[in-house]
């Protein structure tokens, strides 16, 4: 059997470098609509200013092109593996990050004093370990009522404030939010941030860099709606 060739990393930078910012994709998030791939960072930004693809030109979405972004966390993981020592100085940079928004809300070792998600006033069992290290954020939860149509008969949090990871989804917040109202399967619940519906694939930290900010640095906690409502479908 021949031997195998050991190839050099810089013979897949075609395909793990970003087309904008020409480094490795950090949290590679891909266009749906054309299937390019560019950090999330990166084409985020470029939407604030266009609705086209940056590498095709295609047009995106016309009004709201972030609608059509999509993680990738496989290529995520296979340029960790590709690429000594970048999983490190990425956390090491969002933490920093973090605590530069928010010093009071971090411990001596840089990352946050909270590991979970968990109401506001929980306390913390010291005994366990959680295995989380990545940055926190503080949300407040709040019921959006339908002005008398289905779902207002739905009670709301008694406890509206949580900390949980900037990495969770709307689709992990739902499900929250349904296990502590006790939503029966019949409701269906939506998530917004200044009156627009999150989509489930949505992180805290996506929803706040591209949504929340935009009302300046002092709105904190960040505010997200919840409406329950009945799935007639």
């Amino acid at each position: 059997m021949a031997a195998q060739r050991r190839r050099m990393v810089k013979e897949f930078n075609p395909y793990v470098t970003c087309y904008i910012c020409k480094g490795y994709l950090i949290k590679p998030t891909t266009v749906t609509e054309c299937l390019h791939t560019f950090c999330k960072s990166c084409i985020v930004q470029h939407f604030e200013e266009s609705n086209d693809c940056p590498k095709c030109g295609n047009q995106v979405h016309e009004t709201n092109p972030l609608e059509m972004l999509r993680l990738d966390n496989t290529l995520e993981e296979i340029i960790f593996k590709l690429v000594p020592g970048l999983r490190e100085r990425e956390d090491q940079k969002e933490t920093e990050f973090w605590k530069r928004k928010h010093p009071g809300e971090s411990g001596e070792d840089g990352y946050p004093n909270n590991k979970r998600l968990k109401d506001d006033g929980e306390e913390n069992d010291e005994n366990k370990d959680y295995h989380r290290s990545d940055p926190q954020i503080a949300i407040c939860l709040d019921c959006l009522r339908n002005n008398g149509q289905s779902g207002d008969n739905v009670k709301g949090l008694m406890k509206k404030f949580i900390r949980c990871s900037t990495r969770i989804t709307v689709g992990t917040i739902k499900k929250f939010l349904s296990l502590k109202l006790k939503l029966p399967s019949t409701y269906e619940l939506d998530v917004l941030c200044n009156g627009e519906i999150m989509g489930k694939d949505h992180t805290m930290e996506f929803i706040y860099m591209t949504r929340w900010r935009l009302r300046g640095e002092n709105s904190y906690p960040m505010v997200l709606q919840y409406r329950p409502r009945i799935d007639f479908g």
